[in-house]
């Protein structure tokens, strides 16, 4: 998994839960997204399962894949590289 894949899902991120004040730079790749990390919610988690879906092409199937997949910034960038393959 690339470098350049963990970016695009930081600025992803940043992007469509319109994130001000923080640059790709500063989000942790292996912080956990919601709780302590970057403080996620459900609604965050519904908004980036579409923006997945839109930028990658990669479908998010049932709650249970998500927990895995919204883990952490390197753990979505792994599912998408997985996904995509």
């Amino acid at each position: 998994m690339s470098e350049e894949l963990i970016f695009k899902v930081k600025q992803m991120i940043i992007d469509a839960l319109r994130i001000e004040g923080m640059t790709a730079e500063e989000i942790d790749s292996d912080a956990p997204l919601f709780g302590e990390g970057l403080g996620l919610d459900s609604i965050d988690a519904l908004q980036l399962v579409v923006a997945m879906e839109k930028e990658f092409g990669v479908v998010v199937p049932d709650a249970a894949v998500g927990t895995k997949v919204f883990a952490s910034v390197r753990a979505m960038a792994d599912y998408i590289a997985e996904t995509q393959k």
